[in-house]
């Protein structure tokens, strides 16, 4: 009876080990004798995660007792993509195909989420094929729109299709990697502008509607959607904030702070959130939003909140950089610069007891003789007589941020 339950107690075991890692059977008909390398996206880059020994038959396996996150992953044979395949729930399938043709051949076994991503890449293909004769009327250019038309209500109907079908996998199978890829890239559902009490329409209305919707597709908390072929997390993260915010540092820090805490939860979007805004407005061409890059150190970095990822190295060098932007954020007090005068008597820009002043920097050569330079002269004509102009000169060059 103790020998009965302790094979049971194994069995249980090896089934709980199956089921928790990963394990995708592979076999290429054509291959053989060479090694197979397991790869995923992430954001802007491709990483090699797994490799496996392809035998004489064309036979590998991909397997870890660690789970593997979700995302759309790809085999690479010959340092070269071959497919892409997604990775959701059910970790434990079998993929078979031929050498002649990768996709069109392929075989899935034991995973409803892959026979739907290999499903839609037929269908697609078979719509793609339809198109193609219409897509040559409607870009000869020495046909009439007028001869064009029936071709583009052919291509328009073929259009309503592919999106039906997407729409349709999506309601059935709203969990599977393959409907979150289909529906990561399908637009916000617009509404019609109400009508105001006085009779005109709502003119706001749908740029906030469309801002306040702007993720209704896109799960920013989930970490899969940076696993995508393409940057699709970074691509709508910029767009959300440089063309329906104003870009001024404040309104932005407050939209990126509300986004990050939105995706706190989930560890691996919480600190791509974070990363990719920083790294966004590390250099940004606005003046200004620079402030936006010391806000983010300051909150999530400085303040340890990021310590559970970063490397204290990285750290030091994002502080380094927050502190020299730091010295010169808009609309905080300049520093103190003392210099001397045409006089060599030292001046303290805090001693200049006016309302405005401007600093102007130029060559010390021009300086010493006097000359203003032409959009100076121009800009100070009109209340010349309220100004002190007062040259100073540096002892060495002296480097100033934009």
């Amino acid at each position: 009876m103790r020998f009965f339950f302790l094979v049971i107690a194994l069995l249980i075991s090896s089934f709980s080990f199956s089921q928790t890692g990963y394990k995708i059977d592979f076999k290429i008909k054509g291959l053989k004798d060479t090694t197979a390398y397991l790869g995923v996206y992430y954001g802007e880059s491709t990483l090699l995660t797994d490799t496996a020994q392809v035998n004489n038959l064309g036979a590998f396996t991909f397997d870890n007792p660690k789970k593997l996150p979700h995302g759309v992953y790809f085999l690479v044979l010959n340092k070269t993509r071959m497919f892409e395949f997604v990775i959701s729930d059910d970790q434990q399938f079998t993929l078979e195909t031929n050498q002649s043709d990768y996709v069109r051949n392929m075989v899935v076994k034991g995973d409803i989420d892959n026979k739907l991503f290999f499903e839609n890449i037929f269908f697609n293909i078979e719509r793609n094929k339809e198109a193609e004769p219409l897509i040559k009327v409607l870009r000869d250019s020495l046909l009439t729109p007028d001869q064009k038309k029936d071709a583009r209500e052919s291509f328009n109907l073929i259009n309503e299709k592919v999106v039906a079908h997407q729409q349709n996998l999506i309601d059935k199978n709203p969990s599977t990697m393959t409907a979150r890829v289909l529906k990561s890239t399908m637009p916000v559902k617009m509404l019609d502008p109400p009508v105001l009490p006085n009779g005109s329409i709502d003119s706001a209305f749908q740029f906030h509607y469309y801002r306040n919707h702007f993720f209704d597709n896109f799960n920013l908390a989930d970490d899969a959607m940076i696993r995508l072929p393409r940057p699709l997390y970074q691509e709508k993260l910029g767009e959300y904030l440089d063309k329906l915010f104003i870009q001024h540092p404040d309104t932005l820090s407050r939209e990126i702070d509300r986004l990050a805490n939105s995706v706190k939860e989930n560890k691996e979007c919480y600190k791509y959130l974070v990363w990719m805004c920083i790294v966004k407005y590390q250099n940004h061409d606005i003046m200004g939003l620079d402030a936006i890059y010391v806000h983010l150190f300051d909150t999530y970095f400085a303040s340890k909140e990021m310590d559970f990822w970063i490397s204290e190295a990285v750290k030091k060098n994002l502080k380094e950089n927050a502190d020299r932007m730091r010295l010169s954020l808009i609309g905080n007090k300049a520093p103190n610069l003392i210099m001397q005068d045409k006089d060599l008597q030292p001046k303290a820009l805090y001693d200049i007891n006016r309302k405005y002043t401007m600093i102007y920097f130029s060559h010390r050569t021009a300086v010493t003789a006097g000359l203003k330079p032409q959009s100076l002269s121009n800009f100070i004509m009109p209340v010349r007589q309220n100004l002190i102009w007062r040259s100073m000169q540096c002892a060495q060059t002296v480097h100033f941020r934009k």
